[in-house]
């Protein structure tokens, strides 16, 4: 109880200058009395002060640095390591270089988790976030067999967290690019984490979930899509006609010229599609009804967004659809037409409804980089040397806005052609007419506003 009630005695400032200053007094008085000749009582007070020092646990104004302010430090520490080895080229092979540097720094790998969410963060700029090597080069990084649990109380209670959860985002970040694990993955997570830790349960999911979904598209998209615009337009128009007798036709490749003023044209792309099953249902076409040109309809395929156009016409009136046969030697394995008589149970019931919706036939598509009317123009010309009809015809412009958020900002009229204020349709073929839909003002309004 003395020693305790002496600290905080000690504590005050004031009671510590005061024990300072008579401690100092009595050893003066101490030393005056043994202090040889020729040495004046001032020197042997000074050389008694410096036996004193402050201490710089008492002292409250100096902030103490959290783990957060840690963490954020050695980020960014870690991000400047990554921008200043690859500050010419972001690849892989500088990708590895960086992760090899950090390995070689330290035996220990002092602060390799944040490293590692540093790295990952950075994966999709150097353009590896789908490579498996470099996410193994990452489990590799961690210390191993120390992670490891050696009983069931630590297995329990989720020994080291941190590292665990780091291991898991590690996976997560593969699972959401689409990467499968290999056995170089699994051997990794034991060696660091053990076979009973939160990563292994982790990669255990994926390897159970991943070979189902793997191969249940029927319509696969392939990792590398075409960077030729001819083949992606080639691709995409075939992934949505479905149809193998479709024949796609080139009209216009993308081209510049320069004419005979100097100025220089660029010819933008035309791909067209379609089968001889359209080509037929657009020679029997009325040609008093108008057709329509219809777009732009927007199309993904992975990252890349494209816009396709289509050729179609209204639907036919009840009193004028005609019902052909259908051909018993068309598909011989997937009958169209079924006469069974069954006989009936009590117990059918035939009170619901299914609403068919006719949307009418589609005769063509497009695709083209520049979705305005002259360019659509063109695709039409390009259709009548297969289909004559179009000549006699009456062809209708519908083109709509796209969404706003892939027109450009800074580009108040892009190249699609696109018109926010509503649809606009023009009439090609015989007659040559614009019409453009107005509002309809109603009598009472307009005699309101005189």
């Amino acid at each position: 109880m003395n020693c305790a009630r002496c600290l905080l005695r000690l504590q005050s400032p004031g009671i510590l200058a005061a024990s300072v200053r008579a401690a100092v007094r009595r050893t003066a008085q101490h030393q005056l009395s043994t202090v040889p000749s020729g040495i004046t009582p001032h020197t042997t007070y000074s050389q008694t002060l410096r036996h004193f020092h402050g201490s710089t646990a008492l002292s409250k104004s100096q902030a103490v640095p959290t783990d957060q302010e840690e963490k954020d430090k050695s980020l960014i520490t870690y991000d400047d390591l990554f921008e200043r080895v690859a500050r010419e080229t972001k690849t892989k092979a500088t990708f590895n270089r960086v992760v090899d540097v950090f390995c070689n720094r330290d035996i220990r790998r002092r602060g390799h988790v944040e490293f590692i969410y540093a790295a990952l963060k950075k994966m999709t700029e150097f353009g590896v976030e789908k490579d498996l090597t470099v996410y193994n080069k990452l489990l590799d990084v961690f210390p191993k067999e120390v992670f490891v649990p050696r009983n069931f109380i630590q297995r329990m209670f989720n020994h080291y967290p941190r590292q665990q959860e780091c291991g898991v985002q590690l996976l997560e970040q593969m699972e959401n690019y689409g990467v499968m694990p290999n056995m170089d993955t699994k051997v990794l997570i034991v060696q660091i984490f053990g076979e009973k830790g939160h990563p292994m349960r982790k990669f255990q999911r994926i390897m159970y979930w991943f070979p189902k979904f793997k191969n249940a598209n029927p319509f696969p998209i392939p990792r590398q899509l075409p960077e030729d615009p001819v083949d992606l337009a080639r691709l995409c128009l075939t992934r949505i006609a479905n149809d193998l007798d479709s024949k796609v036709t080139v009209h216009q490749t993308p081209c510049s010229d320069i004419t005979e003023s100097g100025e220089e044209v660029t010819y933008p792309l035309i791909v067209g599609i379609q089968s001889p099953d359209q080509m037929e249902l657009l020679a029997r076409h009325n040609p008093e009804r108008p057709v329509f040109v219809e777009g732009p309809f927007p199309l993904w395929l992975r990252k890349n967004c494209v816009y396709y156009y289509i050729l179609r016409a209204d639907p036919l009136p009840p009193d004028q659809k005609v019902e052909l046969p259908y051909d018993p030697e068309r598909s011989f394995y997937f009958p169209l037409q079924l006469d069974l008589d069954l006989d009936r149970d009590l117990g059918d019931d035939d009170s619901f409804d299914v609403d068919d919706v006719d949307e009418g036939p589609v005769f063509a598509m497009c695709m083209t980089s520049q979705g305005n009317q002259a360019t659509l123009n063109q695709w039409i010309s390009g259709l009548q040397e297969n289909n004559p009809v179009l000549g006699l015809v009456p062809t209708l412009f519908r083109l709509e806005a796209g969404p706003a958020e892939l027109l450009g900002v800074s580009d108040p009229d892009p190249g699609h052609g696109y018109r926010p204020g509503g649809a606009e349709e023009t009439q090609t073929g015989a007659e040559t007419e614009i019409v453009v839909e107005e509002e309809e003002v109603h009598p009472l309004s307009q005699r309101g506003k005189q």
